[in-house]
């Protein structure tokens, strides 16, 4: 099979990334508005994640708008908020009639 490398932004996905220098962490966040499958492999004696229930094979959905990947263990869960936000005020997301919900998952690490 033949190699293809392409930018992930020909593919309709975007990256973001902010760092708290002081605090020692920061986080990255891949989104992509017309969904994209994603899969999760759990490590460590106490991941720290959100929605991860999402990317099993059997759920419901099966896509994601939003993959964040951040610092601060539990702390940094609310991280996926912002994102959130930000996808449902430019009316991305799964649409449930009232609104769109975007369907971001999360994972963070130890970094405290």
């Amino acid at each position: 099979m033949k190699k293809r490398e392409m930018p992930v932004t020909q593919i309709g996905v975007r990256i973001g990334q902010a760092e708290d220098a002081l605090g020692g962490t920061g986080c990255t966040v891949f989104v992509c508005e017309r969904g994209m499958r994603a899969g999760l492999d759990v490590r460590g004696g106490g991941p720290a994640s959100r929605e991860s229930g999402l990317l099993d094979p059997l759920a419901a959905a099966q896509f994601v708008h939003a993959i964040v990947l951040a610092g601060g263990s539990a702390f940094g869960l609310g991280a996926a908020n912002g994102v959130m936000s930000y996808l449902e005020e430019r009316g991305i997301g799964f649409d449930v009639g009232v609104t769109r919900v975007p369907l971001v998952v999360q994972s963070d690490l130890f970094d405290l």
